[in-house]
């Protein structure tokens, strides 16, 4: 019996070296199971950090003060519409809050910039100097607004990289010192920003923001300049609409504040307002909702990936039994050698761990491929399908699959274990065949 045993992991390994295409096969579905668990958790994975990066560029100890215009609030081709955040609400939340450490006044407007012969549409800013540092922009050439600037109401602007790339096409920071014009106002350029890429939507809460078109002006010249009124042309109607601020950027000065703060903004604004025409952002809330729903996503990604190993294991048992059968008289002649159930069991057992293990370790292997294979086939698709690709999310189509340490011990242990417990039953079933009747077996 001694000198059986240690031959059992030979018997094993020849008897499936006999049969490559079956152990190939058998395998591939654990191979496929495998990967799939360490792909779908890695996806999963780049997708919510990309989500994460895009809220914390917002910034966890900050609140946004947005103004919305109400849904009940109709207004007819022509008409006025009055609403949104007032510069008495922005006064009174600075005054009465005393956890709040900044507060960030924007106002915007489409306009068209021009310079010489090159005219183009902007996003036009009025803003004070914390917009720089709240938003995390970086100044590439020259400076960013001054408090100066700002109770002077000079006639000075700021402008993104990409509009400057267009007026300076050779050189975009050669646009300091230009004297750009909107609507018949000159504004000189004082500094040139850092490129900037769009900020994706995040949910239901905030818009897509993007940076590319900006041009940033004194907040106070925005008032002189242009006033609250503005006229928006769209389908053959005209809207006047009447807004002091489109926004206000609170900066909390202990995180531990953010969540009492945001609830007392709410709480004065809807004492203020008769109607719904603001709403109250708060990052550090969304960051938490998604960090949830990353667990939900990574717990759900698992469970399907999971599904498809029980599918291999389920392959492995179809495998086994089929090798019983054809095996009988093997059994018979080992059991008429001396072998006893436990060494019939022993032998086909190490079938199925060798396949789960040859399964499981090409699966890692092609798992950890994944930030590769994922990058190159985005790189195929835009190439091929550039449309389809630019109409995906941001968060979607710049995706880093992100390989997730606990993955890949998790999916080996399963893909060793569905191989044990699937074949389970097929080494019973063989240890359990009368040794007479399996001679007999043709």
């Amino acid at each position: 019996m001694k000198l059986l045993r240690p031959t059992i992991w030979m018997l094993g390994v020849k008897s499936l070296v006999l049969h490559p295409m079956r152990s190939a096969l058998t395998v591939l579905g654990i191979f496929i199971g495998v990967a799939s668990v360490i792909w779908l958790l890695a996806i999963g994975e780049g997708i919510s950090r990309k989500v994460q990066e895009q809220i914390e560029e917002l910034g966890t100890n900050n609140i946004i003060l947005k103004s919305v215009q109400p849904v009940t609030d109709q207004v007819a081709d022509g008409g006025m519409a009055i609403y949104g955040v007032t510069r008495a609400d922005y006064d009174a939340l600075k005054d009465t809050i005393p956890s709040i450490d900044k507060a960030l006044r924007i106002r915007d407007a489409k306009r068209e910039l021009y310079y010489g012969e090159v005219s183009r549409i902007v996003h036009f800013i009025g803003c004070t100097p914390e917009y720089d540092e709240v938003m995390k922009m970086g100044i590439r050439k020259g400076r960013f607004l001054e408090l100066r600037d700002i109770e002077t109401a000079d006639n000075v602007c700021v402008l993104s990289y990409e509009v400057a790339k267009q007026l300076s096409p050779l050189d975009a920071d050669a646009c300091v010192g230009y004297v750009i014009s909107i609507r018949d106002t000159p504004y000189r350029v004082v500094g040139v920003m850092e490129r900037r890429g769009t900020m994706a939507a995040v949910g239901s809460s905030l818009e897509a923001q993007d940076f590319t078109d900006d041009v940033y002006i004194p907040i106070t010249a925005f008032w002189e300049r242009i006033g609250d009124w503005t006229m928006e042309r769209s389908a053959g109607t005209r809207t006047n609409e009447v807004i002091e601020l489109n926004q206000i950027t609170f900066r909390v000065k202990d995180i531990s504040q953010v969540i009492a703060t945001s609830n007392a903004i709410n709480t004065i604004m809807a004492e203020r307002h008769e109607q719904n025409d603001f709403v109250v952002v708060t990052p550090l809330e969304l960051l938490e909702q998604a960090r949830t729903t990353r667990l939900m996503f990574m717990a759900f990604m698992g469970l399907i990936a999971a599904i498809s190993l029980v599918v291999g294991g389920i392959g492995i048992m179809n495998i086994m039994l089929a090798t019983v059968t054809e095996r009988t008289r093997e059994i018979g002649i080992r059991r008429a050698l001396g072998a006893n159930r436990s060494d019939i069991v022993r032998q086909f057992l190490v079938e199925t761990v060798v396949l789960s293990t040859l399964g499981g370790v090409t699966g890692i292997i092609g798992g950890l491929a994944c930030p590769l294979i994922v990058t190159r086939l985005r790189d195929l698709l835009t190439v091929w399908m550039p449309s389809t690709m630019a109409r995906l999310p941001e968060s979607v189509a710049d995706v880093v699959p992100i390989i997730v340490p606990l993955s890949i011990p998790l999916a080996f242990m399963i893909a060793v274990c569905v191989g044990l417990v699937f074949g389970t039953y097929p080494a019973v079933r063989a240890a359990g065949l009368d040794p007479i009747e399996a001679l007999r077996h043709e």
